[in-house]
């Protein structure tokens, strides 16, 4: 049984009440967007979620996505609840009011994705490959092509999606073969083959806009030579009419272990019309305007699916009857107790419960930034955000997701054999969840991007608002004299401690040896990803605590709070130690293995 009811009080505690002294905050851009007007957004959004796209999961699942003689077909429910999901305006919540956004923060926008993701992981890859193109195409994008496609776009009346991996090139990119030939009105014609191509072809949208990377004839070799074009599903005349059908074809949709109701495409570009999007040859890096976004709404997918995975699993740990408590008989009438009342059951519940809470309280995080660094009038605070931002994506993009698929796996435990069979529902996060961990870039790549660009850039500037942060809450509570809050504080100061000591290991080594700071790669991740969930916890509880000693009316959310912080501190944090030691004993076990011999 699949059950979602949107985490309204605790979006809303990460929404207002966890980052106010962030710095992020109190941008003139969101001045007319009051707290309340913010909430009123996320409970309707609940609803559309809830009652909307929550009843087509399953369907779509078990229909999947179909191809008619060139005509990709969407599960049934799909397009009507894509109308409905337009005409509410959700498709346009964070864009630009220029091009008829609504201009909302990215912010909220984040938490509105992660309801549409615990309902329906599947639709919700269609508004979302159309807000990473509409950004694209906002930042790099012509005043001409803006103004002629990013109305529509962004009103969800066509989508979008973006064209990268072909079947000899996945994550290197510098060896894609696609071309682009100038043609002598000043478009381009694109010829090549793309796949794994999300949404690439559909039956919500009457067009669809493909931002498709490809070379040039003079390109230079390697990633330096590729270019993006905007290439039409239909040509559009000039007064934004549909025309004749582009040279853009779904060649086939990939059957797949999950998302079945996303609709994943090879496609086929002969000699389409394209546009040129930004500047010849400087295609990956406009592209990766859309990837960043992207990485980051991944993330917010893991968190999507660690909730869903955990109200579901915690719904069947309160029903089903099972065994007797070890402490005793609580329902001496019963011939078993609900399973929740198991210790091992409880640690699996409490293990998905801190997920969703930590990863819910840095995503919020982060996308705060987001918002400083694009809308703060501040340069100091526009630069921290920027580096905050560079650090956080592939942190979240791959702790969010792998979290997700553990949470996932968790609920099938917590139903024992009935969460293996497919009418219990749950099996069906570990199928969709997983691919959340390989496409935008897969985990791995993330990782390499975190210690290899990420870490070394600047100086090590990026580091900074992270440690900055981490070091001012724990200074702020070194006299806390409330024991709980005091233990905490002392186990996250111990781990920043490892933290920086693997900082220092993976920078130092890496300077000598490129191997020895990817194999410790992962690792350092996880351990950075811990830490800033560490730093988030540790500050709710610290919040919580004083709610609840100015008398609040809300003493049981705020408890809450701290139990979920003492369980995140005692039970996952002490990750970060195995992960140091890990990071101390090298590459050379990894290595040293001769390829034949495996």
């Amino acid at each position: 049984m699949q059950v979602y009811k949107a985490p309204l009080r605790d979006m809303r505690f990460a929404l207002h009440e966890l980052f106010a002294d962030d710095g992020y905050g109190n941008l003139a851009a969101f001045d007319e967007f009051t707290p309340d007007l913010l909430d009123a957004v996320l409970e309707e959004a609940a609803k559309m979620a809830q009652d909307l796209l929550l009843p087509l999961n399953i369907s779509g699942d078990v229909e999947g996505c179909q191809f008619d003689n060139g005509v990709v077909r969407t599960p049934a429910g799909f397009k009507h609840a894509y109308e409905q999901f337009c005409q509410g305006g959700w498709a346009a919540l964070a864009n630009d009011p220029q091009w008829g956004g609504q201009g909302l923060p990215e912010t909220l926008n984040k938490l509105v994705e992660e309801m549409l993701c615990s309902a329906n992981l599947s639709f919700s890859a269609y508004p979302g490959l159309t807000h990473g193109a509409t950004l694209a195409l906002e930042t790099h994008g012509s005043d001409e092509l803006k103004a002629k496609y990013l109305p529509n776009l962004i009103s969800g009346k066509w989508g979008g999606t973006m064209c990268l991996t072909e079947p000899h090139a996945g994550s290197d990119l510098g060896i894609l073969r696609t071309q682009a030939k100038a043609d002598s009105d000043g478009t381009y014609r694109v010829s090549g083959t793309k796949i794994f191509i999300s949404a690439g072809d559909q039956d919500l949208t009457e067009n669809i806009i493909h931002l498709v990377l490809a070379r040039l004839p003079d390109a230079p070799p390697g990633v330096k030579g590729i270019s993006m074009f905007l290439v039409p599903k239909y040509l559009v005349d000039e007064e934004n009419r549909i025309g004749a059908r582009n040279g853009a074809f779904a060649m086939r949709l990939e059957h797949k272990m999950g998302m079945r109701g996303a609709a994943t495409c090879e496609m086929r570009f002969d000699d389409a019309r394209g546009w040129l999007v930004g500047e010849a040859h400087r295609g990956l890096f406009a592209m990766f305007t859309m990837m960043n976004q992207e990485r980051l709404s991944v993330g917010i997918q893991g968190l999507g699916i660690i909730e869903a995975a955990y109200q579901s699993a915690t719904a069947y740990a309160k029903e089903r009857l099972q065994g007797r408590s070890l402490s005793g008989t609580p329902q001496p009438g019963q011939p078993a107790e609900p399973i929740i009342v198991h210790p091992d059951v409880r640690r699996m519940l409490m293990t998905m419960r801190v997920y969703a809470e930590g990863c819910r309280a840095l995503g919020v995080w982060t996308a705060r930034a987001l918002d400083a660094s694009e809308h703060s009038t501040d340069p100091e605070v526009k630069e921290r955000a920027t580096d905050f931002m560079a650090l956080m994506t592939p942190i979240v993009k791959a702790l969010f997701t792998d979290l997700g698929s553990e949470a996932a796996s968790l609920a099938i435990q917590t139903y024992g054999g009935h969460g293996y069979i497919v009418d219990s529902g749950v099996e069906q996060f570990a199928r969709d969840v997983r691919i959340t961990q390989i496409y935008e870039g897969t985990n791995g790549i993330q990782a390499l991007d975190l210690v290899g660009r990420k870490l070394p850039a600047n100086g090590g500037r990026n580091l900074r608002p992270l440690f900055h942060a981490i070091s001012c809450l724990l200074e702020d509570l070194s006299q806390e004299t409330e024991p709980q809050i005091g233990s905490m504080r002392d186990s996250l100061s111990e781990a920043f401690q490892a933290l920086r000591t693997a900082t220092d290991e993976v920078m130092r080594a890496g300077a000598q040896d490129p191997e020895e700071a990817a194999a410790a790669a992962s690792d350092y991740l996880r351990m950075a990803g811990l830490v800033a969930l560490g730093f988030c916890f540790l500050k709710s509880a610290a919040i919580a605590h004083k709610r609840i000693a100015s008398g609040t009316d809300e003493a049981d959310f705020y408890k809450a709070k701290i139990i979920s912080a003492r369980f995140f501190n005692d039970r996952i944090l002490p990750q970060v130690f195995a992960n140091l030691r890990a990071i101390k004993g090298g590459k050379q076990s990894t290595m040293a293995l001769d390829a034949a011999a495996f």
